[in-house]
């Protein structure tokens, strides 16, 4: 199956094709998220089964499963594996849910989404980061999160001008994604694999493999790994427990909250994501390899902080609900998602990269899925006030972790970062220094 497909896939194509299962995972989240309400009334789903479909997504536990299993399979096959074969799981998943006519196949075909989902996006940073020049890395791994972002606008926008067609609007929207999926699945027949990952390999095959550790001990064991997860997983669980309900959730309160229509609701999360898009360019991709990451990441986490203060204690009406959309939708930008896209991809050996990533891309959307289940009986119960102030702590948490334990790994090459971290071929042995 790997010699089908057009001709060899290499430089920024190779970048934008890779960074593609970004779009297609925000996208299914934001196709989930603008037709939930309609779903809802469709099926007849009460309280908990939105919450049901909401943990088993992409944006939650079925991503989860997807990255644990696939960071593992991108380790021990290669990067290129999974290019091969998750977009055909991800194109079954969604064509499932474009024709589902009960709950049980829209559940299944939510499943099946973020599982494929989950599978492709340690993957994605991986290969980026690792195919990139040394003082190009934000700008390469920028382009994941510039794809992550076009997603949500332009599904949005299509939400909007589908409107009038009701639910056959949202299938539209899922069999959009489809076709995307497939165009991406072809041109990614044409990538080589990561350089560094079969240098990597090489070089085990040449010791015979006899000081490996799996992966899960390793990170465990080097006190790097445990620095580097305490760091990565603070700043992306404690943002994405707000971020991730956003994706899934905000068109909901909107109208649920708000009191918005539909259509309202959709072109608010237009503006927002086209402000992701455009300072994703303008400040990550410009920047983030010139400057301070720390400054960014601190600016970012502080204006999503005073976006969430608007939202929760100044009610919603339109000057808030503007003055969020304008503030979150600046920060996402350069915010959490992004730096820890090039950090998780710095801070780890190639051997076991994306099965980091994997790990904790699991215990993120874990904790995704649970507060995702919770939430809409959280705010029928406690009301939206209670809700948003929980998503502040949150918030709070994750800004105090990065600017305290930001790395400065600007124009470093991988080699040099591992070298730094875990000692000249230590890292490959097992051993850090102390």
């Amino acid at each position: 199956m790997a010699k089908i497909g057009a001709k060899k896939t290499t430089g920024w194509k190779a970048t934008i094709s890779v960074a593609m299962a970004n779009y297609i995972e925000a996208g299914s989240i934001i196709a989930a998220a603008s037709s939930l309400t309609m779903w809802q009334a469709y099926l007849h789903l009460d309280s908990i089964a939105v919450g049901l479909l909401s943990a088993l997504s992409a944006n939650a536990f079925g991503a989860a499963i997807g990255a644990l299993f696939g960071g593992y399979l991108c380790d021990k096959y290669g990067r290129k594996f999974i290019y091969t074969y998750d977009l055909l799981a991800y194109m079954l998943g969604v064509l499932l849910i474009a024709v589902s006519v009960n709950f049980p196949m829209l559940l299944v075909g939510t499943i099946i989404t973020g599982i494929a989902v989950g599978a492709g996006v340690p993957a994605s940073w991986t290969y980026i980061a690792e195919e990139a020049p040394a003082d190009k890395r934000a700008a390469h791994v920028g382009t994941a999160q510039l794809a992550w972002s076009t997603g949500p606008a332009i599904t949005f926008l299509l939400a909007v001008l589908l409107a009038p067609l009701g639910l056959l609007g949202s299938r539209i929207i899922f069999i959009h994604l489809l076709i995307i999926a497939f165009i991406t699945w072809y041109i990614r027949q044409g990538l080589s694999e990561s350089a560094i990952w079969k240098e990597g390999k090489a070089q085990e095959a040449k010791e015979g493999n006899k000081n490996n550790k799996g992966v899960l001990k390793a990170l465990l064991s080097l006190k790097p790994n445990r620095e580097a997860l305490f760091l990565l997983i603070g700043i992306y669980l404690f943002w994405n427990l707000t971020a991730g309900a956003m994706g899934y959730f905000m068109p909901y309160i909107y109208q649920n909250v708000g009191g918005l229509t539909g259509t309202q609701a959709n072109l608010l999360q237009v503006l927002l994501w086209s402000l992701t898009v455009a300072t994703t360019y303008f400040v990550f991709m410009k920047l983030g390899d010139k400057f301070s990451r720390r400054t960014l990441f601190g600016i970012g986490a502080i204006m999503g902080i005073a976006a969430w203060l608007i939202l929760t204690f100044t009610g919603m009406n339109w000057f808030s609900l503007f003055a969020f959309v304008i503030l979150w939708g600046c920060a996402a930008g350069f915010g959490a998602q992004a730096f820890y896209g090039l950090w998780a991809s710095e801070l780890f050996p190639t051997k076991y990269r994306a099965g980091a990533q994997g790990i904790m891309y699991f215990l993120v959307r874990l904790g995704i899925a649970i507060w995702s289940f919770i939430l809409p009986t959280v705010m029928d119960k406690l009301g939206f006030k209670t809700a948003g102030i929980v998503m502040l702590v949150f918030l709070a948490i994750h800004c105090v972790i990065g600017i305290l334990l930001a790395p400065n790994t600007n124009g470093k090459t991988l080699k040099q970062i591992e070298e730094e971290r875990f000692g000249s071929s230590k890292a490959n042995k097992g051993k850090a220094v102390s």
